[in-house]
């Protein structure tokens, strides 16, 4: 066997065992707007360059679906192919909208080619339509969802839609809440999937002990749960994270020094070690939504609203701080200690004296709940059930139809339809209801999640874009073939 493609094998290796790392990224904007190409170039390249931590530069979407089109492919992709940004693609499942999202897929692959296939992790066929699909979900109005058999046809249609394309060897998988993956009703799902998607938001567990201090223990009860439901299959931690400002919810206070504790005790472990897409980079913009989760403000920038060294980095941690120091008081959105403007929200309990609910709540073109802190729910996790900027649902949550509707822009979800659409962002929550959500993100990688770069690609390109993913169990996978070639 020649040296390079000895090199090209180990490489090849090491790019399949690295754990992927990156953002959530919505269609729209806080105000409805869809996002455009530059848009979401401009953001990959900002998540590659935040200071204080480096590598995020993979991106999980919601939808294959350009918004204001019917089934054009998201502009996302070209953006990803031009910032070298990983994909973890979404079709959204719920709504009755499966054959535009399969007819967007189909031409992303003829119209890009390997230079987009060879950027996928994997898929995900919907995105918690089983949680919404429940009875917890129900009494929080979360949106309409589809059932465990629904959600196995649309697997089958998007295996049977790749087979025999250069995409045909993507994993697939399914993104919802542990309690959804935890319900026996679900497991032709988990039998369905090569991997399960985890969303978990301790600051929601409104019914628990939920303050900073408790978050972790919360986050790391809810993703054993979910790995024991799975098996031997994988789990993804495909959605967290902790608000910057918004509503207190029970004991959890939104705030950067909170947000920052939440990174370095849930991030920070899972960085590198499991597939995880944080939610979110930037949710704030042009308008702030309650909560608003952005690890940057309102304007895109890659000094952080909080530090994101991770403890024990080598970054320098006085660097990192005194930049997001400078990001925070030069941004006028999410850390506004003022509140000038906010529409809904407490300051009691904020840390700081940041007001918790200083984020505008009621982003102009769009309706958002607000969160009770009160609320009698066991609900634990992503519960999510109001998005109006950030994820991508619809423009205006409607609390009596159960979904997120729009009746002005072409290609959303229209006022007479009754399911969720994937345009719109996050902008709250209601959780007045005793749901028992328990939402939690969960993560792993494999060589299922190989972005292309096999054996028969050059080894000069393999090793360029494998060197950064080199440790661990990886050099000695390169060190196995080096020996190997020494015996020669």
């Amino acid at each position: 066997m020649h040296l390079s493609h000895l090199l090209a094998f180990a490489l090849s290796l090491a790019t399949s065992e690295a754990a992927y790392k990156g953002f959530n990224y919505g269609a729209a904007k806080s105000d409805g707007s869809s996002m455009q190409q530059s848009d979401f170039q401009s953001q990959f390249a900002t998540a590659k360059k935040l200071v204080g931590t480096s590598g995020f530069n993979s991106a999980r979407l919601y939808t294959m679906i350009q918004g204001g089109t019917t089934n054009t492919p998201i502009s996302a992709i070209p953006a990803a192919i031009a910032e070298e940004t990983s994909l973890l693609l979404g079709l959204w499942a719920s709504g009755g909208g499966m054959d535009n999202e399969l007819a967007a897929l189909k031409s992303a692959i003829s119209q890009y080619g390997e230079s987009f296939t060879k950027l996928v992790v994997g898929i995900s066929v919907g995105s918690e339509d089983l949680y919404r699909n429940s009875q917890e979900g129900a009494q929080v109005d979360a949106g309409v969802g589809i059932g465990p058999e629904e959600l196995v046809s649309y697997i089958k249609e998007v295996r049977s839609a790749i087979a025999g394309t250069s995409l045909s060897g993507a994993s697939i998988g399914h993104v919802d809440t542990w309690t959804a993956w935890t319900n026996g009703s679900n497991s032709a799902a988990i039998d369905a999937v090569d991997w399960l998607g985890f969303d978990g938001y301790p600051y929601y567990q409104s019914s628990m002990s939920n303050s900073i201090s408790d978050a972790k223990a919360l986050f790391d009860e809810s993703v054993a749960k979910t790995k024991a439901a799975a098996g031997d299959k994988e789990v993804w931690i495909t959605e967290t994270g902790w608000p910057v400002s918004g509503d207190t919810q029970n004991l959890a206070v939104a705030s950067p020094e909170n947000a920052k504790t939440y990174w370095d005790e849930v991030g920070c472990p899972l960085f590198g070690e499991t597939n995880t897409w944080w939610y979110i980079l930037q949710d704030a913009n042009p308008s702030t939504p309650n909560p608003s989760f952005g690890v940057v403000g309102s304007t895109l920038s890659t000094s952080p609203l909080f530090n994101l060294t991770c403890p024990g980095d080598s970054t320098s941690s006085k660097s990192s701080s005194t930049s997001a120091s400078s990001s925070t008081a030069s941004d006028s959105v999410a850390v506004s200690s003022t509140a000038s403007g906010s529409a809904s929200g407490s300051a009691s309990g904020s840390a700081s004296g940041s007001a918790s609910g200083s984020a505008s709540g009621s982003a102009s073109g769009s309706a958002s709940a607000t969160p009770s802190s009160t609320a009698s729910s066991t609900r634990v996790g992503a519960s999510k059930p109001t998005f109006s900027a950030g994820k991508g649902m619809g423009n205006s949550f409607n609390s009596t139809r159960g979904g997120y509707l729009n009746s002005t822009t072409a290609g959303y979800r229209n006022s007479t339809s009754t399911g969720a659409f994937p345009f719109a962002t996050k902008s709250g929550s209601a959780s007045g209801a005793s749901s028992t959500k328990v939402g939690s993100p969960a993560g792993g990688s494999g060589a299922s999640s190989s972005t292309g770069s096999g054996a028969s690609s050059s080894s000069s390109a393999l090793a360029a874009n494998s060197a950064a993913s080199l440790s661990g169990s990886t050099f000695g996978a390169v060190v196995a073939v080096c020996a190997f070639m020494i015996a020669l």
